[in-house]
């Protein structure tokens, strides 16, 4: 397989990217390469209002195969087996996720870009495949989730200063202030020590005292 397009998204490290698609409503763009820049290709996709992303975990690539993993929700301290879970390390390092097609917009330089949100992909990941999200076979109302549903509703409050949410353009607070509330750190840290997360060309610190995250300083990278 070779990648047909790639991300374009506000997440530029591992750190902070939401733990499911669709957890957080960031705006990113899928653009294809030229190969596979045609309009035909996306004949009628404009039709449905979510699609499938086949793509690479390319930053977690492996060389030898782990049968067991650390699923962060369970603090990192419980073991499950890969194929129980949805990390990034398995023995081929590929990722599905559902998001949210918000239009198919024309340009002059990039051909036919799509516009999603929800998408929980590290920027510049490799796209390999396209499809339609299907509710009527995709959604599977009576399936059950395991230890994933357990943590499904955890959130955190959100606490973010004017002063430093006015650093961030308004195109880009919702969906940061999702992020935050879907807790970044990693669930065996619970202590008050200072965080720092990149999103967009921004630094976000903050800290975490009981259930309230509070943003203490926004920086510009």
């Amino acid at each position: 397989m070779k990648p047909i397009a790639y991300i374009e998204s506000d997440f530029k490290e591992k750190f902070g990217i939401p733990r499911q698609s669709g957890r957080a409503r960031t705006v990113a763009k899928l653009i294809f390469y030229p190969e596979f820049r045609t309009p035909e290709a996306l004949r009628g996709l404009e039709e449905f209002s979510h699609i499938w992303l086949i793509f690479d975990f390319s930053k977690a690539h492996q060389t030898t195969f782990s049968p067991t993993v650390r699923p962060p929700r369970l603090g990192g301290n419980i073991r499950k087996g890969v194929f129980a879970t949805r990390s990034p390390f398995r023995p081929n390092s590929i990722g599905l996720s559902a998001v949210k097609l918000l239009k198919i917009e024309r340009t002059d330089t990039q051909g036919d870009v799509l516009i999603l949100e929800g998408a929980d992909l590290l920027d510049g990941t490799p796209i390999f495949d396209v499809k339609p999200y299907l509710p009527h076979s995709d959604c599977i109302v009576e399936a059950t989730g395991s230890f994933a549903s357990a943590a499904a509703s955890y959130t955190l409050k959100v606490e973010f200063p004017d002063e430093f949410l006015q650093k961030i353009p308004p195109q880009k607070r919702d969906g940061l202030i999702d992020c935050l509330k879907d807790d970044p750190r990693p669930s065996y840290q619970t202590d008050e020590r200072e965080y720092g997360m990149k999103f967009n060309k921004f630094n976000v610190r903050f800290q975490v005292i009981d259930d309230t995250l509070t943003v203490i300083g926004v920086e510009e990278i």
